[in-house]
């Protein structure tokens, strides 16, 4: 497996990491026993960029992540692990964002509790609350790096001036934001801040949620999945269109010898070094097909197709 620098750190991760989102119900059944393969396959593919946070599963993908590392001590050490706080509800249900100092220490402390370690190689302020001014956000992650309880910190889904503004406090390591063939909204400001100030870009959905592979969700499927019911892309008749206008891609990927999923994954790994995947998936296979998809390099007017 391809490495790359995470931030200004000089920390080597892997050029694919995982998207846990994947370990708890989001997209479809999983379970403990599905999220232990995925992160045991990692390990054998070199895969050591694990990308969580504690909305998912209210924290069961967390926690399965910590009972892969309790029965496996040593990947502690080879994991790098990313989590995320922020997103929480009130009493009567209702979602909202916390940036707040008290909040933030108390979601941290609990992210680590649940993935029983002491330290976090990334940590995202996973939605903003803008009552807070990002200089105050800034301050309070930059607190956790003094103290020892992550190394970099980053915000998942940030406007490039926010990101300016935040990086002249403190380095930020990464953004997160979806990014695919299929999102290209990145483009348009945020994918050319991260690479000038030197903060990775951590792309999730990076195949299109499916859209970009071989098997994309059918009506019944995303019927299944709550959180993709309220998505313009999946309902009709937006999907049969979305997927009719893939299949040309899916063609091409047959033709260079790749997974659509693999392909996906090998042209944003091609258009920057700063770029790092993180899709979910609870397929061993998928995630060997994406894998193998990291070693192919194209050429501009490949880029191009």
């Amino acid at each position: 497996m391809k490495d790359r620098i995470l931030g200004q750190s000089g920390t080597r991760i892997s050029a694919l990491g995982i998207g846990a989102m994947s370990f708890s119900d989001f997209y479809g059944k999983s379970s403990t026993e599905i999220s232990h393969s995925i992160l045991s396959a990692s390990l054998d593919l070199d895969i050591n960029h694990i990308d969580t946070a504690d909305i998912y599963g209210m924290g069961s993908s967390e926690e399965r992540i910590g009972s892969f590392l309790k029965r496996n001590p040593s990947a502690k050490n080879i994991f790098k692990i990313a989590s995320k706080g922020s997103i929480t509800k009130s009493s009567d249900g209702k979602t909202f964002f916390d940036n707040s100092k008290k909040y933030l220490e108390r979601a941290l402390e609990a992210s680590l509790k649940r993935l029983g370690v002491e330290n976090l190689e990334l940590y995202y302020v996973h939605r903003r609350d803008t009552s807070i001014p990002i200089e105050e956000v800034t301050e309070t992650l930059s607190g956790f790096v003094k103290q020892g309880k992550i190394n970099q910190f980053g915000y998942s889904e940030i406007a490039p001036t926010s990101l300016e503004r935040a990086n002249k406090i403190h380095p930020v390591g990464a953004v997160q934001s979806e990014y695919s063939l299929s999102t290209r909204y990145p483009e348009l400001g945020l994918l050319q801040k991260t690479k000038s100030l030197k903060t990775s870009f951590v792309a999730f959905s990076p195949v299109g949620r499916s859209l970009l592979t071989d098997k994309p969700h059918t009506e019944e499927k995303v019927k299944e999945m709550q959180f993709l019911q309220q998505n313009p892309r999946f309902i009709e008749p937006n999907l049969s269109k979305n997927i009719e206008a893939t299949h040309a891609f899916r063609a091409l990927a047959s033709d260079w010898g790749l997974t659509a999923g693999g392909l996906a994954i090998a042209w944003l790994l091609n258009k920057d070094s700063h770029i790092l995947p993180i899709p979910g998936t609870r397929s061993v296979q998928y995630l060997k097909d994406m894998s193998r998809a990291c070693e192919k390099n194209f050429s501009e007017n490949e880029m191009k197709e």
